[in-house]
């Protein structure tokens, strides 16, 4: 098989890294990729958002297989671009469609999903400009700390987790009329803050049949002990420690399934 991957992070050199094991590939080729990466497959210069780029190359190559890393295409609809080109018929895609990517792209639209599928989630509201007040209002009912999240995709920096009310207010506002995450922050997400220990489950589904892959916890704030403000990361275990097989079953039964 010829397998194309979109990316150029630390997620997609692992994914391309287990690939080039595999006995049945037969040319493995990254956009871009990184300096790691052109060691054991080729580099292609082309950007994540060069949808045309990447449909042409994909045919010129004799692509089987396409793997999308980053949120940022899929959420712009890469693979929906791709599915309206006759010549992609029989072209494998692993990412999601532009609406399967909202679960990803919009913290409000997960939110919506979840609470309509009674998926276990934090309490929330969503807010725009137009209703600032009444956002500062709601954090009002809520205890610290308090937890702001940009709707959109901001690189895993969009969410603050505040302690004080009034600090809260004015980064509500900071986000909501004074764009701090940009378009990200068009609609903020207040949720109530949970407290306890996370982790990230992953799994692959074609949208019927799925296979959960190995969970792992990472670390957000950028302090030590948890202090600071949260990052897109700052390192990770796998496996986790506390994920038994009675827990996996309850995210199973509780969040996979539904």
């Amino acid at each position: 098989m010829n397998i194309h991957i979109i990316g150029s992070g630390g997620r997609e050199h692992a994914i391309a890294r287990k690939i080039a094991d595999s006995p049945q590939l037969s040319k493995l080729y990254m956009a871009p990729g990184n300096g790691g990466t052109s060691s054991f497959c080729t580099n292609v210069n082309i950007g994540v958002g060069e949808f045309e780029k990447i449909n042409d190359f994909i045919q010129s190559n004799d692509i089987d297989m396409l793997v999308v890393g980053p949120e940022a295409p899929l959420a712009d609809g890469l693979v929906d671009y791709l599915k309206k080109d006759n010549a992609n018929e029989k072209l494998m895609v692993i990412g999601p469609c532009l609406e399967g990517a909202r679960l990803e792209s919009s913290k409000d639209f997960a939110k919506q999903f979840m609470v309509a599928n009674d998926i276990p989630t934090a309490r929330y509201r969503s807010f725009t400009s137009e209703n600032v007040e009444e956002g500062c209002r709601f954090l009002e009912t809520l205890n610290a700390p308090y937890v702001l999240k940009a709707d959109g995709l901001a690189a895993g920096k969009g969410v603050l987790i505040i302690e004080e009310l009034e600090e809260a207010k004015v980064q509500l506002k900071e986000m909501l009329i004074n764009s701090k995450f940009g378009k990200a922050s068009v609609t903020v997400v207040i949720e109530e803050f949970l407290s306890g220990i996370e982790l990230s489950v992953f799994i692959i589904t074609d949208g019927n049949n799925y296979v959960i892959l190995p969970e792992a916890k990472d670390y957000k704030r950028i302090g030590e002990k948890d202090t600071g403000l949260n990052t897109g990361g700052m390192g990770s275990i796998s496996p986790v420690p506390f994920a038994n097989q009675t827990f996996m079953q309850k995210v199973e039964d509780k969040i996979i399934k539904p």
